[in-house]
């Protein structure tokens, strides 16, 4: 037989007070308290838009603060207005796949289990729709603890957490194409799982990353040789800013890797990572970060203001690259990793066709048009 809390609401701050003082006195007076957990959202999410749909994408920080060992069972995200109406649920080796352990690698069922001071990440993304998206979003946890006839099972909700509705909308990156949205956004792609410490703070900049790679008719980056840049489709392409905006950062002279999954030109550090980069401050908190360009073609410096359109340097292959491409994403901040990546929108471009993944199992389609939507992973675009 089994035993239920429900706690409904419990503010974060007494949660931890009473993980710390009535845990000890809880099983000599038969006390029934909510689990000893911190529920935290690092970065409150903004409504992003994708394939004539709306979504949110975010993660869930849970952190045990009890030594008997906690076992995650259900995630729920309610509408955090009165409706309190349902807006996602992960459970099972859906929940499996959406968890990550911070340091240390565990498998299927025992990635759900917390043990005293660990943590598990959830991360979350679900449709919701856009007409009445959600002005703020609570968690519901359910955990067990303990095993066979003494399983307990408990719920504990979290408190409110904002949401925006203020995507940025923005021009094109590049021109033309046909361009592979290589590790785009996707719940399990490389970048959205890119969790990276900076400064004592871990972050995901690159929570709505592209890498760009240009393809040409046979569906392949590259002609000729394939340890030559200048083979690749990319090579040398304009990037172009999305806004109007200033100049923050730069970084020039880092020269280009030769082709290949371990070949770089030099160590990759948080400096060398982007290889040659411009970050334009585009206004209303929003930084567009243009990555790997190549040595010598950057066509700004800081300070500049730059209009919609205008080219800021050539694509390349330098930093933390494996052949030339763009990487793009929007943050909130002028870091490239120590910032927090947001969705925006792309005005227009064009889908051609899908890739299963990276360049590979690739089919071509009739050209629709998006408007206001961010490209997802592993599509076949054409900007205007």
């Amino acid at each position: 037989m089994s035993n239920r809390a429900v706690s409904r609401r419990i503010p974060l701050a007494v949660g931890v007070v009473l993980a710390s003082t009535l845990t000890a006195e809880a099983g000599a007076q038969g006390a029934s308290l909510p689990p000893a957990l911190e529920l935290r959202v690092p970065k409150p999410p903004t409504v992003g838009t994708a394939e004539n749909a709306s979504f949110l994408v975010y993660e869930l920080h849970i952190t045990s603060f009890t030594p008997q060992p906690v076992a995650l069972k259900k995630i729920e995200v309610l509408d955090g207005s009165a409706s309190g109406r349902v807006l996602a649920s992960v459970s099972d080796s859906v929940l499996m796949r959406s968890v990550a352990r911070p340091g240390v690698n565990l498998t299927g069922a025992d990635r759900l289990k917390l043990s005293g001071g660990t943590r598990g990440i959830v991360f979350l993304w679900f449709r919701v729709e856009g007409s009445s998206a959600p002005r703020s979003v609570l968690h519901r946890v359910t955990v067990e603890t303990g095993a066979g006839d003494s399983t307990r099972t408990q719920l504990l909700d979290g408190a409110n957490v904002p949401v925006a509705a203020d995507a940025v909308v923005i021009g094109p990156p590049l021109r033309g194409g046909v361009w592979l949205t290589a590790n785009g956004p996707a719940n399990e792609s490389g970048h959205r799982r890119a969790l990276i410490p900076v400064a004592g703070t871990p972050s995901i900049a690159q929570r709505f990353a592209i890498d760009y790679v240009r393809v040409g008719t046979d569906d392949k980056t590259f002609t000729g040789e394939q340890l030559k840049n200048e083979s690749y489709h990319a090579q040398g392409s304009d990037a172009l800013a999305v806004a109007n905006g200033t100049v923050v950062a730069v970084k020039d002279s880092i020269p280009e890797n030769v082709p290949g999954i371990t070949s770089r030109a030099v160590p990759i550090t948080l400096e060398t990572v982007g290889g040659n980069h411009v970050i334009i401050d585009i206004g209303g908190g929003k930084y567009a970060f243009y990555a790997h360009l190549q040595p010598g073609s950057l066509k700004v410096k800081v300070g500049d203001r730059v209009r919609r359109g205008q080219v800021i340097g050539l694509v390349g292959n330098s930093g933390n690259s494996t052949e030339p491409h763009l990487h793009f994403h929007i943050s909130d901040g002028n870091s490239p990793l120590g910032s927090e990546g947001v969705p925006y929108r792309q005005e227009s471009f064009e889908v051609v066709g899908r890739c299963r993944t990276f360049n590979l199992g690739c089919q071509r389609s009739d050209p629709v048009t998006r408007k206001a939507e961010v490209p997802l992973a592993n599509l076949l675009i054409r900007f205007p």
